[in-house]
């Protein structure tokens, strides 16, 4: 696992969690992402039958005590805002020396490898329809 520079650092590596684990209600199923903030398993809700996002913390985040102090507050702000691109949160979980946030699950495709593919496409019919716009805008 990279920490992002293509460099392996330990402290950023997170607690190593294999699937089948459980902290509080979630049984982790997979792994599903890894980044310099910490890896994001998918995992069950075995108290609500659902399946959820979990990220879990890197090391150093999880013994830094600044970062801790600073973890739930940020979670709660978090977990105010409300918009349909952003994934909800769904609460915190401490459990086995792991902390983690437990978001919604969003299915669909890593957000890297679409940016990868450069900016989108625009079709045919979404064409159509901007000279549609422009043209009832002009006749207005």
């Amino acid at each position: 696992m990279s920490s992002g520079c293509g460099l392996y650092n330990p402290a950023l590596t997170p607690l190593p969690l294999e699937p089948g684990t459980r902290l509080g209600p979630y049984e982790l199923v997979a792994s599903i992402g890894a980044g310099g903030m910490g890896e994001v398993y998918r995992a069950h809700d075995v108290r609500l039958n659902r399946d959820v996002a979990i990220k879990v913390q890197p090391r150093m985040f999880a013994e830094d005590a600044e970062r801790l102090v600073r973890f739930t507050p940020e979670a709660q702000t978090l977990a105010a805002l409300n918009h349909p691109n952003i994934a909800h949160i769904h609460g915190l979980e401490e459990s086995a020396g792991a902390r983690a946030l437990v978001m919604e699950l969003v299915d669909g495709e890593d957000l890297s490898t679409i940016i990868d593919r450069g900016p989108p496409r625009v079709g045919a019919q979404s064409r159509r329809v901007t000279r549609r716009s422009r043209a009832d805008a002009r006749s207005q």
